[in-house]
This record gives C-alpha cells, sequence and structure tokens, in this order.
C-alpha cells in the first residue's frame, strides 16, 4: 500500500532518503561508513582506508556501485 502524508501520495520515482540511507547502512554498514546523500548524490566511502568514494544518482544506484566494489575487492 504507498504511503501517504498530509493526504498527498508519494510520487513513484520519489524516494525516502532517510529510510533508503538507513537500509544500505544495514546491509554494508560494516564495510562502508558516511553512507547517505550529499548535493543531490548518494556517496559512501569504504571502511578499510583505501580512501575510494563510490557514487550514484539513486540509492539503487549507489548499491550497484557498492556491491561492484565489493565484488572486485573480494576476488582473489
Amino acid at each position: 500500500m504507498p504511503s501517504e502524508q498530509a493526504g498527498q501520495r508519494r510520487g513513484v520515482f520519489e524516494v525516502d532518503e532517510r529510510r533508503a540511507a538507513e537500509a544500505l547502512r544495514l546491509a554494508w554498514g560494516d564495510y562502508y561508513h558516511d553512507i547517505g546523500v550529499q548535493d543531490g548524490r548518494w556517496k559512501a566511502s569504504r571502511s578499510d582506508g583505501g580512501g575510494r568514494i563510490l557514487t550514484g544518482e539513486t540509492p539503487d544506484e549507489l548499491n550497484a556501485a557498492i556491491r561492484a566494489d565489493w565484488a572486485r575487492r573480494s576476488t582473489p
């Protein structure tokens, strides 16, 4: 059921930034930090100090970038 706030439905492409960031933190927070949106871009930094900042236009894009980075790091 769509969420409603003040009697208005959210648009299909609108994102609850707080909830999306929390979901990403729950999934990846042990390995990536500073997960969230800043200046309209989603960002995360590797916790191992690798200095790499991953970005995406949406939470899904950031998740895909994190998954790709994780796969590269995990491959021998």
